[in-house]
């Protein structure tokens, strides 16, 4: 089975036209000092279940897109 993205605007794709842009990070905290700021942009969770990733549609409109992403399935889901 072909792991395929629903792009908002071109609709079901195949994973081949997207760039992975990575996990997106939890928004930052009030007092979040130098070194938490660093860890929620570079240090990422890698945990199995569903978590929030960004896609780049390259081969397509070109534009930024958030999804989740079951890493155990590989299923995702444009709408959660």
């Amino acid at each position: 089975m072909a792991i395929r993205i629903t792009c908002p605007n071109c609709g079901s794709r195949p994973y081949t036209e997207f760039w992975f842009g990575g996990e997106v990070p939890p928004p930052p905290g009030e007092d979040d000092g130098p070194h938490r700021s660093f860890e929620r942009v570079w240090i990422r969770a890698n945990r199995a279940g569903a978590q929030r990733e960004s896609w780049f549609h390259y081969a397509g409109c070109r534009r930024w897109l958030e999804v989740t992403r079951d890493t155990r399935t590989n299923e995702f889901d444009a709408g959660a």
